[in-house]
């Protein structure tokens, strides 16, 4: 018998424990789960999940990069010089994307490797975990899972392509990426445009959302080219394809590659091929790797090289990106850098 004379009945001992489990799983089946699902992919992850994360981490940046632009709380300052001499500049709308993108995927997938182009020193962290939902479009598109391992993925995050362009408030050509590279070769890409939350996503031999055009023109094509050093390259591009040939000067490489794309926005211009000739960071051009090759197309160095999404940020041999042309022949027509 117990103290003060109340008898327990053993049914109501375990009626009441099993109210106190549920209570205790209610309260935490968020963490459980999200632990059960990390212990899960301590060897492989599904690439439809990480598709559905990459596509929900874009967009929340995206969020952030298009509330302070709205804002007007910039804060912009220079975080140094390219090899071009040209100010690289930060910005709040950088580190708060940064913040929202790199740490959902760290947080829901802690084992895989996130590069991403800025690095925050701040205290402040983000505790949000993916919820494992994958979105209807997705699934409509990519019916079977398919399990990679862990150790052979990169995850390339770039938080606001084009800051320059976004601190002149010149919006279009603002978006922020994720790709994910397997043993190097890029598979995933999501391009998303904060300012009007239009999204590509593409996993390579599995779907995607995005087309390419109707038609190109490979004999005299219309080159998209980065704004900072149009010149330059127009100088190269008429050695190879004229004198006559169109340049199309424009910020951000995710924006260049959706221009080689049939998107729905009939102010995106519109080019042929997309051409770099100076150093770039993989950050900036995973994503539309990624993009092109799950259409057929192709981003390569000048010289026609693939580029290893792997191990360094670096690029130095330039690129050339084409989809529904004969990749080769156009490489071939390029001068010797």
């Amino acid at each position: 018998m117990s103290p003060m004379g109340i008898r327990l009945s053993p049914l109501g001992v375990i009626i009441f424990c099993l109210l106190g489990l549920g209570v205790i799983y209610h309260l935490y089946s968020g963490v459980i789960a999200n632990r059960i699902a990390s212990f899960r992919q301590a060897k492989t992850v599904d690439l439809r999940e990480l598709l559905a994360l990459s596509v929900e981490a874009a967009v929340l940046g995206g969020q952030e990069v298009k509330r302070i632009r709205e804002e007007n709380a910039l804060h912009e300052k220079s975080k140094g010089k390219t090899r071009e001499g040209a100010k690289e500049m930060l910005t709040t709308g950088d580190l708060f994307s940064h913040r929202k993108m790199f740490n959902l995927i760290r947080n829901t997938f802690p084992n895989l490797q996130v590069n991403s182009e800025e690095h925050d020193d701040a205290s402040v962290h983000e505790t949000s975990v993916w919820n494992h939902v994958i979105p209807e479009d997705i699934r409509n598109t990519i019916s079977e899972s398919r399990e990679v391992p862990t150790e052979s993925i990169t995850v390339w995050i770039d938080p606001l392509d084009a800051t320059q362009e976004y601190t002149e408030d010149l919006r279009q050509y603002v978006t922020t990426m994720v790709c994910v590279a397997v043993d190097g070769v890029p598979v995933i890409g999501v391009i998303h445009k904060p300012f009007s939350a239009y999204t590509a996503w593409a996993l390579v031999d599995g779907g995607s959302n995005i087309k390419a055009r109707t038609s190109y023109n490979e004999k005299s094509p219309q080159i998209i080219v980065s704004r900072s050093h149009a010149g330059k390259v127009k100088a190269f591009a008429q050695k190879a394809f004229g004198n006559d040939t169109v340049i199309i000067p424009a910020g951000g490489a995710g924006y260049k590659v959706l221009s080689l794309l049939d998107i729905p926005d009939e102010k995106h211009e519109k080019a042929d091929v997309y051409i770099h000739v100076t150093y770039i960071k993989k950050w900036d051009i995973c994503a539309g790797t990624a993009l092109l090759k799950a259409l057929g197309g192709h981003m390569t160095t000048l010289k026609g090289e693939e580029i290893d999404y792997a191990g360094s940020e670096a690029n130095e041999g330039g690129l050339v990106a084409s989809i529904n042309m004969n990749h080769k022949a156009l490489v071939d027509k390029l001068p010797n850098m």
